[in-house]
């Protein structure tokens, strides 16, 4: 096949890939897309909303911001480590800063929060060391931290069950009589998942402290949502008797005023409530996927113009609260926080070989215990063909 061929087929591939992209927000016989809960534009310019706003310092502005920059420098260095062969694996969250620093800032200490597998963002506002997240890419353990030191549960990789899990603590919750809310995250693939159409039921009908907290990236891997729902997705809560709300996933002013209102009405008793954060994955859906193959080069550059942190840093210099020395010094502090990453997890050691066979039951299994015996014996059988070879 000629190189000329070869780009051909690119093209027509990328083309058919933005028509249909163009399309998708327009649904045949529904007119167009809801308006977004927006605070801050993409060019950086304050907004009002009559429902939501919120009034925020300089220093919160500026923690804002200093969480966006770090959480994606962090990002950053963990795609390259998989790349460089230290990690097995990686969900990038490059774009979806916003969704996920400005819902994790609208947090109480003694909210409880169940994540998937992308949720860095969430996991810094919570205090979670970004080195214990690598611990489980890079096959030394099962997690790496304890959930329930900042009440960040350990991350979910099969797809939606985390809702239920989540729905469940709510329903705890609310029999103990606290005041405490409990946020579920999952993004739109997984809206299409059975465990998420059961959480929204039973939360719903126990009236459940719950969010649930959807970030819409636009893409389950490489199938676009407008293939997995007629509707908006967070018109799918008026279904279960509950409201729904589509936010900026790109302004983190709009995103904390969102969450911020929804918690506070878990914690009112008044039930769950559906985010949708309306964003978009700048990047592969895990480092073993190439999005090149599924979506037009157009589409990215599109949402490149709504970087969340751009957005921000335009906003900032506009109104005054941050100058050239802030900017500085916030690099300097990026460059050393994915130094200390890189060096934490080369430095990662192996784990027992072992430990697979603990904690599995409280109290012991016997099938369990005729598994360890074998794999032993297998573990040991390598020791003695090199003693044997050694001869």
């Amino acid at each position: 096949m000629t190189v000329e061929s070869t780009a051909a087929r690119k093209t027509t591939r990328r083309s058919s890939g933005a028509k249909r992209t163009a399309s998708a927000g327009v649904k045949k016989g529904q007119g167009a897309e809801p308006e977004l809960v927006q605070l801050l534009t993409p060019e950086g310019e304050r907004v009002q909303h009559p429902e939501y706003d919120i009034d925020l310092s300089a220093d919160e502005l500026r923690g804002l911001y200093r969480d966006m920059v770090l959480t994606r420098r962090f990002d950053a260095e963990a795609t390259s480590l998989q790349r460089q062969g230290e990690l097995g694996l990686w969900a990038s969250l490059l774009g979806q800063e916003a969704a996920q620093i400005g819902s994790g800032r609208a947090l109480r200490d003694d909210d409880y929060v169940f994540p998937t597998y992308r949720e860095h963002g969430v996991a810094w506002c919570r205090g979670v060391d970004p080195t214990n997240l690598l611990g489980m890419f890079r096959g030394v353990n099962h997690g790496g931290w304890d959930p329930n030191t900042n009440n960040f549960h350990l991350y979910t990789i099969v797809i939606g069950s985390q809702t239920l899990h989540a729905t469940g603590y709510a329903m705890g919750v609310a029999k103990d009589g606290a005041d405490s809310a409990v946020i579920a995250y999952f993004g739109d693939g997984a809206s299409s998942q059975g465990d998420v159409a059961e959480s929204f039921t039973f939360s719903a009908v126990y009236n459940a402290p719950v969010v649930f907290f959807c970030q819409n990236n636009q893409w389950a891997i490489s199938e676009p949502t407008e293939r997995q729902t007629r509707v908006p997705l967070y018109q799918r809560a008026q279904g279960y008797g509950f409201p729904g709300v589509r936010v900026d996933g790109n302004d983190v002013l709009a995103c904390l005023a969102v969450t911020r209102s929804a918690l506070e009405r878990a914690r009112r008793g008044e039930g769950p409530t559906l985010v949708e954060a309306f964003t978009y994955r700048m990047g592969a859906h895990t480092t073993s996927d190439d999005p090149t193959k599924y979506r037009a080069d157009e589409e990215r550059e599109a949402w490149e113009a709504k970087d969340p942190i751009l957005r921000l840093k335009a906003y900032l210099e506009k109104a005054g609260h941050a100058d050239a020395a802030f900017f500085e010094e916030l690099e300097a502090e990026s460059e050393s926080l994915g130094k200390r990453v890189r060096e934490a997890v080369r430095a990662m050691p192996d784990p027992d070989h072992m430990a697979i066979f603990e904690n599995v039951y409280a109290d012991g299994h016997a099938l369990v215990d005729e598994e360890r015996v074998q794999f032993a014996a297998y573990q040991a059988s390598f020791a003695d063909s090199g003693a044997e070879e050694g001869k």
